[in-house]
């Protein structure tokens, strides 16, 4: 079956105006955390069993409206090789190809507080085919497609090995016919200062370099960035459409962080998004896939988002974490400046600067579910029949002529038959 991501990306690259964005769920924590990985149920004291929590994937994969599903390369051995989720599938299997040591951040450790050092548990020939040294017809049973993490902290030691570890991943990648996206990590432990205004520029410029010496075969396919703001999202993506730019979701936050995020990076140039914690802690994990795909593919704002969610939840019978007027606000630094509200971005000490926007922040375990409450009503809304929406001269919905309040009833109403 044909694949969204080599479509959308075939698109991108040939066309400048190009509004194909792709969407990816990140369900690789496990190569972080250990047991809180898989997070907990809405309601549940207990973390996910891994039973669970890939059931959960499995879900995500069959509704259809990701790109990619990003795993570890043993929940990939069980999904993409024994039970062939993706055969029939137009969502592409991803493995994390490499997991340095800032992403070891089981409890009591504190591996993360020093600059990172490259390392790989995953074998390439383990992700393609199950086993070392696995044949060419082997190779297609498995992913093809894996992320590379790469973590910059200004110290030429450390850097430097970061650098030749990429490098030696890229030529055996190419060899195997493996592609890769790029992961660029901010700084988990500064060696020297990078002034918070700079930051973005600091990344921008150590991708451009990184890749400037690298020819088109062994190139990644798209990025996947920290955002910092308007500034240096579109900074990257003017310079090079064909870097591909995309957004690592970040910290926790709240929903409407999660969907304004995605809005303003796409506004600025990202093509595309990979959420973990946000949609693995998601209350249900479904309906706020839907909600990403339709701001995304410009179906809806970030705020009617919000509001329309909730109203799903209630339909749900499902108790949101936080209250609507909770979950309406900003919390993110980057937004919060790009809104203007006149809150400066953290400062980046060393050991404290991914506290914010890391792997640690991004992938993190939920913290315990509050106690049970009421759900928060969204306003009223009529649901109109479907064919009361403005539609398109093929019949599918107009969604450039509804109104906002048309747009929320649109999605609340094709929701709601979530379970």
């Amino acid at each position: 079956m044909a694949k969204t991501l080599d479509t959308k990306l075939a698109d991108i690259h040939a066309n400048a105006d190009s509004r194909a964005f792709i969407l990816a769920d990140a369900k690789d924590a496990d190569m972080a955390y250990g047991i809180s990985a898989t997070g907990r149920a809405p309601g549940k004291p207990n973390y996910r069993t891994l039973e669970e929590f890939r059931e959960q994937v499995r879900r995500n994969v069959r509704q259809g409206l990701i790109d990619i599903m990003l795993m570890s390369v043993s929940t990939s051995e069980q999904l993409t090789i024994r039970e062939r989720l993706f055969e029939h599938s137009s969502v592409t299997p991803a493995i994390r190809a490499n997991d340095a040591t800032d992403i070891h951040v089981g409890r009591s450790t504190s591996y993360s507080a020093e600059p990172a050092l490259p390392f790989r548990t995953a074998l390439i020939d383990h992700a393609m085919g199950g086993r070392v040294d696995c044949t060419s017809e082997e190779r297609r049973l498995g992913a093809d497609l894996g992320l590379y993490s790469v973590t910059f902290n200004n110290d030429l030691k450390s850097d430097h090995r970061t650098l030749e570890a990429y490098k030696e991943f890229r030529i055996e990648a190419e060899r195997k016919g493996f592609r890769h996206f790029m992961e660029v990590f901010d700084p988990n432990a500064l060696v020297k200062p990078v002034s918070d205004e700079m930051l973005g520029g600091f990344i921008n410029d150590l991708i451009v370099r990184t890749l400037a010496g690298v020819a088109s075969a062994g190139r990644p396919i798209f990025l996947k960035i920290v955002y910092h703001g308007p500034r240096f999202m579109e900074e990257l993506a003017r310079y090079d459409r064909h870097l591909v730019p995309g957004i690592l979701g970040g910290g926790g936050g709240t929903t409407y962080d999660s969907f304004k995020m995605l809005a303003d990076a796409r506004k600025y140039g990202a093509r595309a998004a990979l959420y973990g914690r946000k949609i693995n802690h998601a209350e249900h994990q479904e309906s706020f896939i839907q909600f990403l795909r339709n701001i995304a593919d410009g179906e809806c704002t970030p705020e009617e988002a919000v509001k329309a969610y909730h109203g799903v939840l209630q339909g749900l019978g499902i108790t949101p974490n936080r209250t609507l007027a909770e979950d309406s606000k900003i919390t993110y630094p980057y937004l919060l400046d790009s809104a203007g509200k006149g809150a400066k971005t953290f400062s980046a000490p060393r050991g404290t600067l991914r506290a914010a926007t890391g792997y640690a922040a991004s992938q993190a375990a939920a913290p315990p579910p509050p106690a049970p409450r009421a759900a928060s009503a969204p306003p009223a809304t009529p649901a109109a029949p479907a064919g009361e929406f403005p539609q398109t001269a093929d019949g599918r919905p107009d969604f450039a002529k509804m109104t906002p309040a048309q747009r929320l009833a649109y999605h609340q109403q094709r929701l709601s038959r979530l379970g």
